[in-house]
């Protein structure tokens, strides 16, 4: 779905159409999801995905269809790209916007921040997910510190922005 500056959906264009040197404003969101246990699932991005290939990221980043809510896209790209269920979830940077860029390639994204839970054992689909991990939000964050740029950008700085809400959810 691509937006105007404001949100508002002006049109949609095919998903492998949008990612390149000038992409578009469009719509796009992350979720962070936890095991029962607190710790928070990370993946790492398939080595073969056109944008940010082989980077550690937060659970499932996507991108709404047209007409799709937020938690029905999360809890598709969850299912496809890994296997999982999604509860609990919830807003927690509702107005999270970025530009980044990477081997030429921009993301540009109008991009709701989500916390839940995922339900199931993480089985990847390896075209989208290289690999996976479970995680103490204090060990994900150590990690953001001393890894740098094997983080996906828009991961670290949204962490930083969910601790500086007191977001963080309880192990």
């Amino acid at each position: 779905m691509l937006v105007d500056e404001d949100g508002t959906a002006i049109g949609s264009m095919p998903k492998p159409l949008v990612h390149h040197g000038e992409t578009p404003l469009h719509r796009a969101f992350s979720a962070y999801l936890f095991a029962d246990d607190g710790r928070l699932l990370v993946t790492r991005r398939a080595a073969d995905k056109q944008t940010f290939p082989g980077m550690w990221t937060n659970t499932v980043c996507g991108h709404p269809g047209p007409d799709e809510d937020d938690a029905a896209a999360i809890a598709r790209r969850a299912g496809f790209e890994l296997g999982l269920g999604v509860a609990d979830l919830r807003p927690a940077l509702p107005g999270y916007r970025y530009r980044a860029e990477f081997r030429g390639v921009v993301e540009n994204e109008i991009c709701p921040v989500y916390l839940g839970r995922f339900t199931g054992t993480p089985a990847p689909d390896p075209t989208e997910v290289g690999d996976w991990q479970l995680l103490e939000w204090t060990a994900f964050r150590r990690r953001q510190e001393t890894e740098g740029d094997a983080w996906s950008p828009w991961c670290r700085e949204q962490a930083r922005l969910i601790e500086t809400a007191g977001l963080v959810p309880a192990a």
